[in-house]
């Protein structure tokens, strides 16, 4: 083909690609329903041009589409890794691990069940062999939800469900491909009824070593763009390299799923990057990113429906029957996912709540594209698989990718406002009132300072002012006046625009610096928890949110175990030392956010919600102030040297800040501007580097600031930090249960706990202990103890406890206390103690 020709044609789809998603905007489409029809329309007039004798003008143009080198390999191999690896960096990881259950089942699960549903329904209505029907199910089993998903968003559908959805775009195709594999050989092999037990044990092997591949490529890939870490087109340019490394290594030196190494790499990527590479530079990654996906995506649809008349040429009447079995079959594996696996799960509170409008929608939404019709295509351009089996496999995946574009795809919104969810609830249309009065207010107090900064006419300035306040108020007393808005949703309004205001908060700190980009994501991902849970339990849904953000992770419990059961303190250092980051991070944002509820929320819902909404924000700063402290407690001098980070990366902005002021006033030029942005490179690498947490307890600091230790010497305060364990526990943990004989005496270094005994409750606080009691009276008092915060405990057994007890005054004092505040006569347990 013609340098010339070919260069052309391709500014030509680069073309296409631009007016397509105005088009699609303006028609009211999914975008890739515009692509494919775009795509069918060009393949269908080259075929035209070239078979008509009405003009040979444009021959050489048809011929060169006709001509063009799409083969399956090209979509596999360039375009698939892009889509596939833009896709995991682009999502919240964190979010959606609270909903991997409903995504697993959407994406692996409803695969192997498309597949077998399709494949035996092919099975029982074609003379096909069995292997060949599976690997139909198999291509066919690839779904593209992206359309679902845009028009939820524009829809304000639960942020939840579209991340759901999201999810399965992101494993469906890994897994689906991975069949693919597994089924194309046993075609290629002449294997016409393979065991179905043997073939899905495969599966697995596939999936692991794609995904234990991929991890290990992107963590070496990682390393070595940290090292260069202020080349910034140094580190993207390493970054796209990175999922062919891993698709290519996978398939071709251990022979497992491409697809997997690529999701795995960019999971990787994504939960490492931020906290090894600079927050500009992993911000204009994803940018890069963002701009490859949207081209690979838009050509892998234009070539990919260049295609398809090539593909249905030969299609016949039978053809059609059989494209009719793959949708029925197609839409009912579906279906029996959607309506009766989930509702299982969600019984079983392993999946949120999916209403059945939106479960309807998805169900329509699951259209196919172009990673269907180049799976289709590797299957035709095999030498190895028969003939008869390559017309099928061409001509009933893409029949059935043309009826879900063309059919599913130009209905789905008409679908979706027939189930009545492109209607705003009254909550919704509340909202938006709250929200234009807020951002109203925002707006004038912005044009105030420009007007003042500018100079302008005081005539002028008073008339516009004039005019905007009457809007303002307008709205805002549209905003405070909906007579269908009760006040306990008022009060959820009110936490819904607190908690957006957070994230915006969170936001603006890291692009100033003062959080780091490891942090952000989670702080983040805390804010948008926040919303999600106000938005569905009201104050209950931000309450539980509030907590779960400060207690004791999952992660952290095993990283405990770890380190107690085998003595590994890396992974407990480390999430430690996030946590300590986390809490620092939430307390200098939740002590900015005061202000906007006097200055936005009260003029709009009153002061009986503003003071509810402080309440509940104090709540919360207590909480993030209660967990710092035990930390400090444990490390005293980690806290002192993250918050002399904070001021050193403070300093820092400023100090650019105050550059980047000189250069715009023309006081310094661009040169003078780079050199002094340049040498605080070193210092800034510096501050952006968190300082290492030495795990070794420290338990002789820890001692020496409990009470009842106060007159031990030095001695016995080294032996007694050796002897103590140290336990963490969450609010609502129980740490000894009534049936159960206390053998351990617990010290609370931090926190608080609630103690039930023969229908009487007592709290204890810092620095006093239980579990005492049991042991000197030699009996069980059946007394139930529960941690009413997050809580640090110092452990002791019993035996110690009694060597201790006959050498501490202040033991003993603190005990004769205990005893007399819960009824019990003392004399007897401190003689019985310093037996």
């Amino acid at each position: 083909m013609d340098i010339i020709v070919l260069t052309t044609l391709v500014a030509s789809l680069f073309l296409v690609i631009g007016v397509a998603e105005p088009l699609a905007a303006r028609l009211r489409l999914p975008y890739s329903v515009i692509l494919a029809a775009l795509g069918i329309v060009i393949g269908l007039g080259a075929i035209f041009f070239l078979r008509t004798e009405l003009t040979d003008a444009l021959n050489p143009v048809a011929e060169a589409i006709v001509g063009l080198p799409i083969r399956s390999n090209v979509f596999l191999y360039v375009f698939l890794p892009t889509l596939l690896f833009q896709v995991t960096l682009g999502m919240n990881l964190r979010r959606m691990l609270d909903d991997w259950m409903p995504i697993l089942v959407l994406a692996v699960v409803a695969v192997v069940v498309a597949t077998l549903g399709v494949g035996y329904a092919l099975f029982w209505a074609s003379s096909l062999p069995l292997t060949a029907c599976l690997l139909i199910g198999s291509i066919v089993a690839t779904t593209d939800p992206s359309a679902v998903v845009s028009i939820f968003r524009s829809l304000s559908a639960p942020r939840r469900l579209a991340r759901i959805i999201e999810g399965e775009s992101l494993l469906n195709d890994a897994a689906a491909i991975a069949l693919f594999g597994l089924f194309m050989g046993f075609v290629m092999r002449g294997v016409p009824d393979p065991e179905l037990g043997d073939a899905l044990s495969r599966f697995p092997v596939l999936i692991i070593g794609g995904a234990v591949a991929g991890w290990i490529i992107a963590r070496a890939t990682v390393g070595l763009m940290a090292l260069v870490h202020r080349h910034e087109l140094a580190q993207i340019s390493i970054s796209i390299a990175l999922p062919y490394l891993a698709y290519v290594c996978a398939e071709q030196l251990i022979g497992a799923s491409g697809v997997i190494a690529v999701v795995a790499a960019g999971v990787t990527l994504n939960l490492t990057g931020p906290g090894r590479l600079p927050p500009q530079a992993w911000s204009n990654l994803r940018e890069v990113w963002d701009l490859l996906a949207h081209w690979a995506g838009a050509l892998i649809f234009i070539l990919a429906a260049l295609l398809i008349p090539r593909l249905l040429e030969e299609v016949g009447v039978a053809d059609i029957g059989l494209i009719c079995v793959v949708i029925a079959a197609a839409l009912a594996a579906r279906a029996v996912i959607l309506f009766g696996v989930l509702p299982l799960l969600r019984l079983a509170r392993l999946s949120p709540q999916v209403e059945r409008p939106y479960r309807v929608a998805i169900l329509w939404g699951g259209l196919r594209g172009a990673v269907t019709l180049a799976l289709a295509l590797a299957v035709t351009e095999s030498f190895r698989v028969p003939d008869e089996i390559k017309r099928v496999v061409g001509i009933l995946a893409t029949g059935f990718t043309l009826y879900t574009l063309m059919v599913q795809g130009t209905t789905l919104r008409w679908v979706i406002g027939r189930l009545g969810l492109d209607r705003l609830s009254p909550m919704d249309e509340a909202l938006s009132r709250q929200v234009v009065a807020v951002a109203l207010q925002t707006v004038r107090a912005d044009v105030a300072k420009t007007t003042e900064k500018y100079e302008l006419s005081h005539d002028i300035v008073r008339s516009e002012a004039k005019r905007f306040g009457e809007r303002l108020d307008a709205a805002v007393t549209e905003a405070e006046d909906s007579s269908d808005i009760l006040d306990r949703d008022r009060v959820t309004l009110g936490l819904i625009a607190l908690a957006g205001h957070e994230r915006d908060t969170i936001l603006s700190r890291v692009r100033e610096r003062t959080i780091s980009g490891k942090m952000a994501e989670q702080v983040l991902s805390d804010a948008d928890r926040l919303i999600e849970g106000t938005r569905v339990h009201g104050r209950n849904g931000y309450q539980n949110a509030a907590r779960s953000s400060v207690a004791y992770s999952k992660a952290f419990q095993a990283a405990l175990r770890l380190h107690d059961r085998a003595g590994i303190s890396a992974p407990l250092a480390r999430i430690t030392a996030d946590r300590f980051e986390l809490l620092l991070s939430q307390r200098l944002i939740l002590r900015d956010l005061g202000a906007f509820i006097d200055g936005r929320i009260r003029r709009i819902h009153g002061r009986r919600v503003a003071d509810l909404l402080h309440e509940l924000l104090s709540r919360r700063i207590e909480a993030i102030e209660t967990a710092l402290e035990s930390l400090r407690l444990q490390y005293p001098g980690y806290a002192e040297e993250l918050e002399r980070r904070f001021i050193r990366r403070t300093a820092l902005r400023l100090e650019e800040r105050e550059y980047d002021a000189m250069r715009e006033d023309g006081l310094i030029g661009e040169e003078v501007h780079t050199a002094l942005i340049q040498g605080g490179a070193h210092r800034r690498t510096m501050s952006e580097k968190r300082p290492r947490l030495d795990l070794a307890l420290q338990r002789s600091q820890l001692v020496r600031q409990l009470p009842l230790f106060s007159d031990l010497d030095e001695a016995s305060l080294a032996r007694l930090a050796r002897a103590l364990r140290t336990r963490y526990v969450n609010a609502g943990d129980v740490v000894v249960r009534k049936d159960i004989a206390a053998r351990s005496v617990f010290f609370i270094a931090s926190g608080a706990v609630e103690l039930e005994s023969a229908g009487q409750i007592w709290r204890l606080g810092r620095g006093e202990m239980f579990g005492q009691m049991e042991i000197l009276m030699a009996r069980s008092l059946r007394t139930k103890v529960r941690a009413i915060a997050p809580s640090t405990l110092a452990v002791l057994d019993e035996a110690r406890f009694r060597r201790l007890l006959r050498r501490s005054t202040s033991l003993r004092e603190a005990l004769r206390a205990s005893a007399e505040k819960r009824g019990i006569d003392p004399t007897a347990l401190i003689a019985d103690g310093a037996e």
